[in-house]
């Protein structure tokens, strides 16, 4: 439960820091990054598993690599679901992906 708890504050904090770094990003109130971060956790617990294992010949090939893109697609859907957060496109959510990547592999591994 604890790791749970730290896994959706780290994701808010990700979502945080991009707005940050990037203009375009934005979000309309802290409520909006909190039901990011819960909506992030649950994508990534019922979607990506099933995402990862239709794409596993592709990550194969990449190395893994290609998992990066299944993040980032669950950046965009989770930007999808929640109203007030603004993505603009593939390469923003993108960056979103990356810094909660780097963000887990800190806190994470």
């Amino acid at each position: 439960m604890r790791s749970a708890i730290l896994k959706i504050i780290v994701n808010i904090g990700g979502f945080y820091l991009a707005a940050l770094f990037f203009p375009n990003i934005a979000y309309d109130s802290p409520a909006v990054l909190l039901g990011a971060g819960l909506v992030l956790g649950l994508v990534n617990i019922l979607v990506r598993p099933l995402l990862v294992l239709l794409t596993l010949p592709i990550s194969i090939l990449t190395f893994g690599l290609f998992t990066i893109v299944i993040n980032t697609l669950m950046v965009l859907l989770t930007s999808g679901l929640i109203d007030g957060l603004h993505i603009p496109g593939f390469w923003h959510a993108f960056a979103v992906a990356v810094f909660i990547s780097v963000l887990n592999m800190l806190f994470f591994d």
